[in-house]
């Protein structure tokens, strides 16, 4: 009888197994990591017009500058050869950014800036993403341009 009583079964084994799993699968996911500078590829869809493109850029090159001031870095594009690409870059020129693409630059004064835009329901979601701010709008676009669908949203890292 006192043997019985000593050699009982942790019924409980299995789900503080699982338990314990789970818990070390929820700390490892916080230990991921991307690419070094963070940001995703830049994409924007080739439907979207030259003069919608332009007026995206212009619009969203112009908040940009509000929160990394105008000018005052190089931007690291990272363009996929779409019309939104092209008149990124030509907005981020025409507010006195310097702008390379390819090249591999000393990351010191270098502001990297992935673009994406995105259809949905009949609008166009932007948005620009540097290493500390991003920001987003939905655009309405129609053959002679784009306008603004919503607030500008921001958000800083760091």
């Amino acid at each position: 009888m006192l043997g019985l009583l000593r050699h009982t079964r942790d019924r409980f084994g299995p789900i503080r197994f699982l338990a314990t799993t789970v818990a070390l699968a929820i700390l490892l996911s916080g230990c991921q990591s991307t690419d070094t500078d963070g940001l995703s590829t830049s994409a924007a869809p080739p439907e979207v017009s030259g003069p919608a493109a332009g007026a995206i850029a212009g619009d969203m090159v112009s908040r940009l500058a509000e929160q990394i001031g105008q000018g005052k870095a190089t931007v690291a594009l990272k363009q996929d050869g779409s019309p939104f690409g092209q008149a990124l870059e030509a907005a981020l020129k025409g507010w006195g950014y310097a702008v390379v693409t390819d090249q591999k630059t000393d990351s010191g004064g270098v502001v990297p800036l992935a673009y994406v835009i995105v259809p949905y329901d009949g609008q166009v979601l932007a948005r620009l993403s540097t290493s500390r701010v991003e920001l987003g709008r939905a655009y309405i676009v129609t053959t002679s341009g784009a306008t603004p669908a919503s607030a500008l949203s921001l958000m800083r890292r760091g």
